[in-house]
């Protein structure tokens, strides 16, 4: 089952890439496993996929530990990380999509051993129930995050409203874009800001037409 929805999840990736002319080679699928057991994680990695996410510190360290033997497979944090749960997980993970305020920055150039890969948050639909960095606090944030050489901004993360129309959501995607495009002509050592993390199953379509690298999706990888 999972390899017949991996087969399709590649080829919406295929087809919404050849609608803007872009390569499907330029988005990495991260499948997001916090909702299933090892035994599927597995099957999952089994399948090709070596791009994994999850969003509680307890869950995901346990279920690390499970696959040592996969040297491949990286490892996302998607969800909010409270600076208490730093110390634990910064330097088992390899990207965290979640940076949105420089008490955690400082957390993690406190704990950091090597520089960690991150995508700052940015709330573009201004929904009080997300979390980010309102777009015009963003330069300001990426100016501040300078002091921290244990942070390396490699791009922007943001979640469309599950209820919004396509229209919306390349909108808010686009807006996404522009603001990954400024921070990047500012050539900044510490926040190239190549990458943008955006779109979920419900999403994923539209934020690739718009320029997403990362997609993260759960659901319709492990339908049944």
């Amino acid at each position: 089952m999972i390899s017949e929805n991996l087969r399709e999840v590649r080829q919406e990736i295929q087809k919404s890439c050849a609608l803007v002319s872009r390569s499907a080679a330029e988005v990495t699928l991260v499948a997001v496993t916090k909702m299933v057991d090892a035994a599927t994680t597995k099957a999952v990695i089994d399948a090709g996929v070596c791009h994994l996410a999850e969003n509680r510190t307890d869950k995901f360290l346990l279920k690390k530990q499970l696959f040592t033997d996969y040297p491949a497979v990286q490892w996302h944090f998607i969800g909010n990380l409270q600076r208490r749960k730093v110390k634990s997980i910064v330097n088992e993970i390899d990207f965290l999509h979640s940076l949105d305020n420089l008490k955690l920055a400082a957390e993690i150039q406190k704990r950091a051993i090597n520089p960690l890969k991150c995508f700052v948050e940015v709330n573009v639909s201004g929904e009080d129930s997300k979390q980010g960095i309102a777009p015009g606090d963003l330069m300001d944030f990426i100016d501040g995050l300078a002091a921290y050489d244990k942070i390396t901004v490699v791009g922007l993360m943001t979640m469309a409203p599950a209820a919004a129309t396509t229209a919306q959501q390349h909108e808010l995607f686009a807006k996404l874009r522009k603001l990954r495009d400024e921070i990047q002509n500012r050539e900044l050592s510490w926040a190239p800001c190549t990458e943008l993390s955006m779109g979920m199953t419900n999403d994923y379509q539209a934020a690739i037409q718009e320029g997403a690298t990362f997609v993260r999706v759960g659901t319709a990888l492990f339908k049944e």
